[in-house]
């Protein structure tokens, strides 16, 4: 999965790898090189007490060792380049596949598990990829060539290779396969910390009104506690390679001297030959050692790419059709039989629901709490698709529309209205970019905003916190109702979006979105029997079936659930207004 994955980000870079690998290739030649040099002044040079000699050759040694310097440097810079542009296009796609998920996937994965796939695990494998390009790249050809010069110099010696290089190899890789369950864990309790985090910070104010600190603190310690065991358990077993490491080039070096001295004492070998070897040896086995701290990475990011693949290869429930078509009729919306079933749940959501909603007219949905209100808005703005029946929208199936076309006609304000960090102004024209600032002013006095966003320091360009969470909540719901109102949609769907205002406000505001929405389809879900008593045609939900169809004083006469409804709320004289 590691390997499937690299190959295909890194492709976009073939030019600079390829200039990295003849950088590597000139630098570690050279590096190579210096050895023998050095064993020539020792044998030729100092031996004979030719001074002439050993500064030629010295000179040599410090022209070859800047060349070996520029290319580290240009190595260095082309691979951090690459595994840069890598990051980027990887967060950038799984950006992308993330957006194209339905609300099933999102269910599926969670909020904070996304976020740490993009972020610490894309980190991970990146940092992996900085790694090959600075190190990996260079420690093969590091081995390979310091095993060739090595016998060079003495292949009475060899046999030290042949023992020492395996001991090393297998030794490191013992300690590296009992790491990757640990890292796979700690990728798993990193999820948990974010999002434990996630719900303390979103939901400070619960915490704190119903006095939960204590409780939250030790459900946050006992998470963070859990990842510190695994960074632990992990740390103990990376902290065994080092010393492996030494022991092995520490043992091998000695054997080095103790056996080249019986060689150079029987006239087999020169003295500057042994101290090439000895270099030879410990470039080999730095080699091996700099693989080996690539291999204390592999194990993690190999995890993080299983993780980064399960969500670039998650296919989206919602997937735009092959062949879309376009719309062939006015913005109405038809729903036909239509059901919905969540995975795993054992009774539909939605049961055979029928419903019409016509341009020009407001369609008004009621119903109790889990009566499947929010999921039928779900199913008209495709955010998931019917288990049975279908759902149109301007005269053509939801999923045979391009979904592009279909969420411009749509005008959504959910049940719980969110706003981006920025200003009222960039909150707004989220729904129109082109907007003028007058445009922007009209859906504010429409919405009942406009009062509350003058007294705000700066007006439309006042800033507005991540969720919105420096305004009210009836004040982030007439904001989203006018970035709704901005984008002049063709159908409008109001998700229970009235909720936090006051009766006043609630009439103000309907009255002035009245002549907006005059020739639009307008859905809309409420609670309260005032908000929709006028509506064209009122829809009554129970159990996720339709158990009502008609106008507000039609519903009272034959509908005995919408009549509870009404008598819950209105006094017998308000409800015969």
């Amino acid at each position: 999965m590691l390997l499937r994955l690299c190959w295909k980000y890194l492709q976009p870079f073939r030019g600079l790898l390829a200039g990295l690998l003849l950088l590597q290739l000139a630098g570690t030649i050279a590096s190579l090189y210096l050895p023998t040099l050095n064993a020539d002044i020792i044998d030729s040079g100092i031996a004979k007490g030719d001074t002439g000699y050993i500064l030629r050759i010295g000179g040599w040694m410090l022209v070859i060792t800047l060349i070996q310097v520029a290319c580290a440097i240009a190595a260095v810079y082309l691979g951090s380049k690459a595994a840069m542009g890598f990051g980027r296009d990887l967060r950038g796609e799984i950006f992308h596949r993330v957006g194209s998920f339905s609300a099933r996937e999102f269910n599926a994965f969670g909020a904070p598990s996304l976020i740490t796939r993009t972020t610490n695990d894309v980190q991970q494998v990146q940092m992996l990829v900085v790694m090959t390009c600075t190190i990996m790249v260079s420690a093969p050809i590091m081995l390979v060539g310091g095993v060739f010069m090595a016998i060079r110099q003495d292949p009475g010696l060899s046999w030290l290779l042949l023992v020492s290089v395996p001991v090393l190899a297998i030794a490191i890789g013992l300690i590296v396969a009992r790491m990757v369950p640990q890292f796979r864990l700690m990728q798993t309790r990193i999820d948990s910390v974010n999002r434990v985090l996630r719900e303390q910070i979103t939901g400070i104010r619960v915490v704190r009104a119903f006095v939960r600190e204590p409780v939250e603190t030790q459900r946050f310690a006992e998470v963070n506690t859990g990842v510190t065991e695994t960074a632990l358990a992990a740390g103990r077993l990376m902290a065994l390679i080092f010393p492996t490491v030494m022991l092995v080039l520490n043992a091998s070096s000695v054997a080095v001297l103790w056996f080249g001295a019986i060689r150079i004492d029987n006239g087999d070998m020169q003295i500057g030959s042994l101290t090439a070897f000895l270099i030879y040896l410990m470039q080999i086995l730095m080699s091996v050692m700099m693989a080996t701290f690539m291999l204390m990475m592999i194990p993690r990011a190999a995890v993080c790419a299983e993780r980064i693949s399960e969500v670039l290869e998650k296919q989206t429930t919602v997937a735009p059709p092959v062949c879309p078509r376009a719309p062939v009729g006015p913005s109405s919306v038809v729903i036909k039989n239509a059901s919905f079933q969540y995975p795993g749940a054992a009774a539909p959501v939605l049961n055979d629901i029928s419903i019409t909603a016509l341009p020009g007219q407001t369609t008004a949905i009621i119903g109790s709490t889990g009566a499947g209100k929010t999921t039928m808005l779900g199913l008209i703005s495709r955010l998931f698709d019917v288990t049975g029946g279908s759902v149109q929208v301007c005269g053509v199936d939801v999923r045979e529309l391009d979904p592009d076309i279909l969420w411009s006609r749509i005008g959504l304000v959910p049940q719980k209205p969110y706003l981006f960090s920025g200003t009222v102004a960039s909150n707004l024209r989220y729904g129109n970019p082109d907007a003028s600032d007058e445009q922007l002013w009209r859906a504010l006095r429409i919405a009942q905003a406009a009062d509350f966003v003058t007294a705000m320091p700066g007006g439309i360009e006042a800033p507005i916190t991540q969720g919105g969470t420096n305004v009210s909540g009836g004040q982030r719901q007439r904001l989203a109702i006018a970035r709704a109102i901005v984008r002049d949609p063709d159908i409008y769907l109001f998700d229970d979006s009235f909720s936090a205002l006051d009766l006043g406000t609630d009439a103000r505001l309907r009255a002035a979105l009245a002549p907006q929405t005059r020739t639009a389809t307008m859905i809309v879900v409420a609670q309260r029997v005032s908000t929709i008593r006028d509506a064209d045609q009122i829809i009554v939900l129970e159990n996720g079936g339709v158990v009502g169809v008609g106008t507000h004083d039609e519903l009272r006469q034959s509908s005995q659930t919408y009549r509870e409804i009404v008598e819950s709320q209105l006094s017998a004289e308000e409800a015969a207004l």
